[in-house]
């Protein structure tokens, strides 16, 4: 199952989730972007975004307002529809709209993989970046170990390029996906310090121990964080 998370009170880019992108709200052209994979439901904690759902025919989950990440959203979302232990949940970001088809089926790929041989199930998605694009604080950055899992994950450029040598740059897809059961053992966990600093959810994981498994992919679909990302992505990819 695909669970977009959805609340309205984004602090850099208000109610960015009803922007228009391309003639729909940003969440609803975010969920005809992966229509036909995987059920799809929107998680939110408003009724606006609940009734516009609704007009486009996507199922929608009614959610507390305390929140303060999507995976917490996503959780709840997945309990109140009473899924399985070991069903595939990818928690995909409202602000994704243009991410395409393939990334999806290769992060539900991957977790199929994981799922059949780890109890702790969590993944996501990379892909390389330019040294430019890793000096802006809204594309994430991630480290990997020799397994291609994460080490860490920042909004400035790691690793530190001290010598000035030709260090490879990966950027942070905004996808997640666990089992069910995995979602609900990270949301048992408290909001970690590091989270907090960084705002960058996955980091709770690391903090506790717990693995990332990272796939490397090619997109060029991004988060829309800002109205410059907004004009950038329109620019982008209504001339595709």
């Amino acid at each position: 199952m695909i669970i977009i998370p959805a609340r309205l009170a984004s602090t850099r880019f208000p109610n960015k989730i009803l922007t228009d992108i391309l003639g729909l709200p940003m969440v609803i052209r975010t969920a005809k972007a992966v229509e036909g994979l995987d059920e799809i439901v929107i998680a939110t904690d408003s009724d606006e975004v609940i009734q516009i759902a609704q007009k486009h025919d996507i199922r929608a989950v009614l959610t507390s307002k305390s929140h303060q990440s999507g995976t917490d959203r996503i959780n709840e979302a997945a309990q109140k529809l009473s899924l399985k232990e070991d069903e595939i949940v990818i928690n995909m970001q409202a602000d994704e709209p243009f991410i395409e088809k393939e990334v999806i089926l290769t992060l539900k790929k991957k977790l199929e993989e994981l799922r059949e041989k780890d109890e702790w199930v969590m993944a996501s998605c990379y892909k390389k970046i330019s040294k430019s694009e890793a000096l802006d604080p809204n594309i994430v950055k991630v480290v990997l170990d020799q397994n291609q899992n994460a080490l860490y994950f920042s909004r400035c450029p790691i690793p530190y390029d001290r010598e000035n040598t030709q260090s490879e740059y990966f950027g942070h897809l905004g996808l997640y996906g666990f089992t069910s059961a995995s979602l609900r053992t990270f949301c048992t966990y408290p909001t970690a310090p590091i989270e907090q600093i960084e705002k960058l959810e996955q980091l709770r994981a690391l903090y506790f121990g717990k693995t990332i498994n990272m796939i490397e992919v090619k997109s060029k679909s991004f988060g829309i964080d800002t109205p410059e990302d907004l004009e950038k992505a329109l620019k982008t990819f209504s001339a595709v």
